[in-house]
């Protein structure tokens, strides 16, 4: 028998969305979609989640080469479409760069797609 899920509460300030709420302005519209856009290369998904679950929810580029099977200059290209994109944060920490997942930035991506 499948599962149900219970229904959240209808609440105009949780239902309406940036994208579902009403018309987007050109600068929003833009936003969204570079947002999409990084996110739109498994690669990067995978990149995301690696940084995402390490330990203190950081990752040093060197220690994310290796389980995406890419060279470190292709591995920086990545990071640094995610960074354009507002989904990660670099600190240089002396030869190496440090990245962070912006949580908020997730979130907002995923409240573009809510009904």
């Amino acid at each position: 028998m499948p599962a149900t899920l219970p229904l959240r509460p209808v609440d105009a300030d949780v239902c309406c969305s940036a994208v579902t709420g009403g018309v987007l302005s050109a600068e929003e519209a833009e936003g969204i979609a570079r947002t999409f856009k990084a996110l739109g290369d498994p690669t990067r998904v995978r990149l995301l989640s690696l940084i995402a679950a390490s330990s203190g929810g950081e990752a040093c580029i060197c220690d994310l080469t290796e389980p995406v099977g890419l060279s470190q200059p292709t591995v920086s290209h990545h990071m640094k479409l995610l960074v354009d994109a507002g989904l990660a944060t670099r600190e240089q920490r002396g030869r190496w760069a440090y990245y962070r997942v912006v949580t908020e930035a997730l979130e907002r991506a995923a409240s573009a797609l809510r009904p």
